[in-house]
């Protein structure tokens, strides 16, 4: 596995060996022990997958503590730009993001974790995206970001018209006016 940080502390892309051959390709997504150096302590408890058409936009969200997840994710069928904002209030990089594509051609994954907002919008006609979680879905805990903050400045590929999102989602409010925990 090759491991990329990114100039966000803790962000890291993963892109794991992929062996080809005239029966289709075989990689190992995860393995805790090869990535304990960089993923200290984590320990996944759940598995997520779901399919969205193109223009679909889910995010961003994060889970207030003590339900905070780290994410492990990648897109096994089509194509998604990934995105993740951090809202470590003591970081350096609080209100900064990381944009990254994911597709089931390039097989990369992306670490996010504990702090971070996260979402994606689905670039092909349709993909199937999977994480790794390491705490439960808790929706009293639920929060989030709205997608269009204009201080995040988030460059989503596609136009506003072409955008499929949740009427949860639409109702987000802008970084400045969310409660940040973290």
């Amino acid at each position: 596995m090759k491991i990329t940080k990114t100039p966000i502390d803790g962000l890291i892309i993963i892109e794991p060996m992929v062996f080809n051959d005239d029966r289709g390709y075989f990689l190992e997504s995860y393995n805790k022990e090869k990535l304990e150096d960089d993923l200290p302590q984590i320990n996944f408890i759940q598995d997520n997958e779901s399919k969205s058409t193109k223009g679909v936009l889910r995010g961003l969200h994060f889970q207030k503590p003590p339900f905070e997840q780290c994410k492990l994710v990648r897109c096994i069928q089509g194509e998604v730009l990934d995105v993740a904002v951090d809202l470590r209030k003591g970081s350096s990089t609080y209100g900064k993001h990381k944009s990254i594509i994911l597709s089931g051609d390039n097989k990369k994954q992306f670490f996010i974790p504990k702090g971070f907002a996260h979402g994606f919008i689905v670039l092909s006609e349709t993909a199937i995206f999977a994480y790794k979680v390491d705490n439960l879905y808790a929706p009293e805990y639920d929060s989030g970001i709205i997608w269009s903050d204009p201080e995040l400045k988030i460059d989503w590929k596609l136009n506003p018209d072409e955008l499929i999102i949740s009427d949860k989602d639409k109702n987000l409010k802008t970084l400045a006016n969310t409660e940040i925990p973290f």
